[in-house]
């Protein structure tokens, strides 16, 4: 079904397709690691102050990496969110660790950091947080549990490109930071992600990984005259043809920021009024946190109302999902983690939370729309 307002628009410039020819028929490089991924490598590590930047294949594969970096064996323990997408698990459960899942703050949708503490075991080898929406976790606390226990953190910071806490980028925070270039994220390439590293001593260590075990990477900028198998690795090095069109939406990428908090704001000038008689609720933005606008989300009283205003959106033809399922919850999240500590938000919160249209080129008409209909179904 076409929707008059989809939910999600890939993000595009006009520029992606200059830079795809000047890849194909100037440059003659399309497989990984070309002047394209290098100048993305190079924006990323200027905006974030990160130590090293590697581009992936996606997010997920940014989370295999950092998983792998972090040394997480069989049977040890990683504290996580259940709210959050399946990858943020299964990066960790590949290498035969057992995800532990906490309870999160209703207000944010971030793991509660004050519940991490009591999860924690003789087991317990690192703590991956979800900056969920954009919007930072609590990462003072947090890396303060980590150096009182000697904890590894790993930021799924996929929604978080340009989002900020404390004035440091998400994702350069804990020691390893990992970012999704999906389609439906601020900035796209199709498929991709990226890893941040905070310790630039695993530089080496990371790009072996990343070149299928090899050390290419240094046979490259000339540091040896021959590459071979030298450890551990896979192949997530993105196509050059990828890096090509993201390249085009960072050039532009404050651009972008600020069209999409400009429709942020709108939203919730448009909808506060609802939210003060009760009706619905709106996102919480701690004040140490400067999002991205990565999405914009309503909170019904339940489940069932959730799925009646989806039902009148869609009689509008306008696309509203829901997001997550607690992993917890899932047929995978029983066989493979547990949950720590009652659920008394995570699943409650999730089934209340709807997300409305949100992408780069979305209206100020547009946002009207959705709202009108949000309006007509709580007779307001």
């Amino acid at each position: 079904m076409a929707y008059r307002i989809p939910f999600n628009i890939p993000p595009y410039t006009g520029g992606e397709m200059e830079n795809l020819r000047i890849a194909c028929e100037v440059n003659h490089k399309i497989c990984g690691d070309g002047p394209f991924t290098k100048e993305c490598k190079k924006w990323i590590e200027d905006r974030t102050g990160a130590a090293e930047c590697l581009l992936t294949t996606s997010g997920t594969d940014a989370l295999e990496m950092a998983s792998h970096l972090s040394g997480i064996g069989q049977g040890e323990e990683v504290i996580m969110p259940s709210y959050t997408f399946v990858s943020t698990a299964d990066a960790f459960v590949l290498r035969g660790a057992v995800p532990v899942f906490v309870d999160i703050r209703p207000d944010t949708m971030n793991i509660d950091e004050s519940l991490i503490e009591q999860a924690i075991t003789d087991k317990t080898r690192a703590i991956a947080v979800v900056h969920y929406a954009g919007v930072g976790c609590e990462m003072d606390a947090v890396m303060e549990i980590a150096r009182k226990y000697g904890l590894k953190v790993i930021e799924d910071a996929a929604q978080g490109v340009m989002s900020t806490y404390k004035g440091k980028a998400l994702g350069v925070i804990g020691d390893y930071g990992c970012y999704s270039f999906h389609e439906t994220k601020n900035y796209s390439m199709g498929e991709g992600g990226a890893i941040l590293l905070r310790d630039p001593d695993q530089r080496e260590e990371a790009e072996i990984l990343r070149e299928k075990g090899t050390n290419r990477s240094k046979f490259y900028r000339g540091e040896i005259d021959k590459y071979s198998w030298v450890g551990y690795g896979s192949s997530y090095l993105p196509s050059e043809l990828n890096a090509a069109y993201l390249k085009a939406q960072l050039d532009i990428a404050d651009k972008i920021n600020n069209e999409r908090l400009a429709r942020w704001e709108q939203y919730n000038t448009l909808l506060k009024p609802l939210e003060k008689t009760g009706k619905i609720e709106l996102p919480y933005i701690p004040s140490e946190c400067v999002h991205n606008a990565h999405m914009y989300y309503i909170k019904t009283a339940d489940i069932n109302e959730r799925q009646a205003l989806i039902a009148a959106f869609e009689k509008n033809s306008i696309k509203a999902v829901f997001h997550y399922i607690p992993l917890h919850s899932s047929e995978a999240g029983k066989r493979f983690g547990r949950f720590n500590g009652e659920d008394r938000y995570t699943t409650k919160e999730s089934e209340r939370l709807l997300r409305l249209p949100m992408y780069y080129s979305l209206t100020e008409q547009d946002v009207w729309d959705v709202v009108k209909v949000i309006r007509e179904f709580y007779n307001v």
